[in-house]
Formats: C-alpha cells, structure tokens, sequence
C-alpha cells in the first residue's frame, strides 16, 4: 500500500466514523422526540394496531356526537366516559397525524437516500468491474485476474453459471435418453 492509498483510507475510516456518530446524534434525537410527545405510547405487540383500528377508526362527527350525548343524558354519564376528554382526545389525534406524516416521509426520504448512496456507489463499482475483466485479457495486466475473479464470486456469477450448466446438462441427458414406443390400445 503506497502513501495516498493510506492517506485515502484513514480519510474514508474517518468519514465511516463521521457518518456513523451523526446518524447515532440524529437517533438520539428522534428519541428524544418521544419524551415530548404528549400520550406518546409504545404498542404493546404487533397485534396491538390491528387490534385498536376499528375504534381507531370512527369518524370524528360520530366521537362528538357521542360527546353530546354524553352530556346530555344522566344516564349515559353514570360510566366512565368523558366528554371532555373525547374531544381533547380527538383534538390530540388531529395535531399529531400531520407529525406522524412528516416522520413517515422523512423515513421515506431517508431510505431513498441510502439507496441511491448505494446505487451511485453499486453503479462505480460494475463500472470498475467491466474495465477490470477488460484489462485482465492483456498480459500486462494479468494482476487483475484474481481481482476479477473475487467479483464475480461476489457477484455470484459463477453460482449461477455452475446452476445453469447443470440445468442445460439434465436437460440434454433427457432429451438424448430414447422415448419408449407408444403403442396404441387393442380394440376388443
């Protein structure tokens, strides 16, 4: 390893270890996020929102009239709703969809982001890998050879090609083993 090639790795060390402590400061963030939060809660199991959605998901006209009516009818009042509560409820859900919708699309974003990283960085190194199996064919640059090589496993080109080879062999071992005569039902 020569002196930049060195010098280039510590840089992309260091640069790897940059990325990975801002991401960890933005996590630390996002959690922190959840202490502010009012009724911020945590589902209990996976089931947990499929099991709520039906109640989740009734219209808000019908939560106030609920609350109207609760505020009109003793007898209604006896248990243990509340309609001020209902409203402040509805009132919470309503301020923090569009929170939840932000967060939702800066996952969204973000995950966008790390794949075109990984398709510009995907993209360079087919690139290199083409150039490489073209100089590999000249003598003075037979060194790239096993480089090439480790690709292409990598790539799992050669996993592939041992499959279809042995696909293309059964497929000829069948087709070279002769067919039994047919012959056709005696009439009685």
């Amino acid at each position: 390893m020569n002196t930049h090639e060195a010098v280039s790795s510590t840089a992309m060390e260091a640069t790897a270890a940059s990325y990975s402590d801002t991401a960890q400061e933005r996590i630390t963030e996002i959690r922190a996020m959840r202490e502010v939060i009012p009724k911020f809660t945590v589902p209990a199991s996976a089931k947990e929102r499929r099991r709520i959605a039906v109640a989740a998901s009734v219209p808000p006209e019908f939560v106030e009239l609920a609350a109207v009516a609760l505020k009109n009818s003793t007898d209604l009042a006896a248990g243990k709703a509340n309609a001020a509560e209902m409203r402040d409820l509805m009132t919470y859900a309503g301020a923090y969809d569009p929170v939840a919708d932000e967060l939702e699309a800066l996952a969204h974003f973000l995950r966008h982001s790390t794949s075109m990283a990984r398709n510009k960085a995907g993209r360079t190194a087919l690139m290199l890998y083409s150039l490489a199996k073209r100089l590999a064919k000249s003598p003075e640059n037979a060194d790239l050879a096993p480089i090439v090589a480790d690709m292409e496993r990598a790539l799992g080109f050669r996993e592939r090609a041992a499959k279809a080879k042995a696909t293309r062999r059964k497929a000829a071992g069948a087709a070279a083993q002769p067919t039994p005569a047919v012959t056709p039902p005696l009439k009685p």
